[in-house]
């Protein structure tokens, strides 16, 4: 699943080719999504001036502004499990699961202009969404009791600490629950507690302070750096441009089960916890 490394690339690597541009015209070619795609979506959308792209957890969210009656809507797209955002050529041939396709044309031209570029929605799975929102964004239901960004000054040191106590689940499950922190998830919640030392079947509520400040540290640290190298290619993902990411190079875990660990060589062990692959050291993480 692409998790907030692998959509703040996609967001990022979009944004210079789409911001300022029109959607002149937009096709669903299969609106049966995790939520269907509204049926007035191209009547709405075409001809809106795409304003900017922003990031809210695994969301992506292109506000679009209609010049005439200076209304401002947003496209929000979740890749699910298996989504893409590609820009492609307009005369490239249509794969079997480009269930969307938005033409982009230059601000200047018309809505009969021959596009730029055209912007295509892929997903197998079809466990994503593309939905329409009205302006606040924020107070729709999907995204209104999300808790805070992990690479903004919302997510403070104590903030982990202050939310676990009392609470019996797993670490691993409270650290990628999305009301406590946003895009934590799976490959990337192995990888911070195997960071930090900490087992990911302990207790939230029975972990010191001073551990979570160093979780928070370090959720910090190789989220930051999976941007930087462009996510974690996992079978499916791919970028804007439709390139794999290159972090899976670094993972210290994930993936890695019965194979040594990289600090004190014993076999890394695996086990599931909701339904996830959740890998770790037995004697590195306690």
């Amino acid at each position: 699943m692409p998790e907030l490394p692998e959509v703040e690339t996609t967001r990022a690597g979009l944004a210079p080719h789409c911001v300022g541009r029109r959607v002149s015209d937009v096709i669903v070619h299969n609106g049966r999504l995790r939520w269907p795609v509204p049926e007035h979506l191209a009547d709405v959308l075409t001809g809106r001036l795409v304003q900017r792209i922003e990031r809210r957890g695994k969301y992506l969210l292109l506000y679009c502004l209609d010049e005439v009656s200076a209304h401002v809507g947003v496209l929000m797209v979740h890749l699910g499990m298996s989504g893409s955002l590609r820009l492609v050529d307009p005369g490239s041939v249509r794969k079997t699961h480009d269930h969307l396709v938005f033409s982009l044309s230059d601000a200047a031209d018309d809505l009969d202009a021959e596009p730029r570029w055209e912007l295509r929605y892929h997903d197998p799975r079809r466990f994503g969404c593309c939905l329409w929102l009205e302006l606040p964004a924020e107070q729709h239901p999907l995204l209104a009791s999300l808790g805070p960004e992990p690479l903004t000054d919302a997510f403070t040191d104590t903030h982990l600490f202050r939310l676990s106590r009392g609470k019996s689940m797993p670490i691993k499950s409270f650290l990628m629950d999305s009301q406590v922190v946003v895009g934590v998830g799976n490959i990337y919640a192995n990888e911070a507690l195997f960071e930090v030392g900490i087992h990911p079947l302990r207790e939230a509520g029975r972990i010191s302070e001073k551990r979570y400040v160093a979780l928070s540290v370090a959720v910090r640290a190789i989220l930051a750096n999976a941007i930087a190298q462009g996510g974690t290619t996992l079978r499916d993902f791919v970028n804007g441009q439709g390139e794999p990411g290159y972090f899976q190079q670094q993972l210290s875990v994930y993936g890695r089960a019965g194979e040594p660990c990289l600090r004190c060589q014993k076999p890394l062990t695996e086990v599931r916890l909701s339904a996830r692959s959740t890998v770790f050291c037995t004697r590195c993480q306690r």
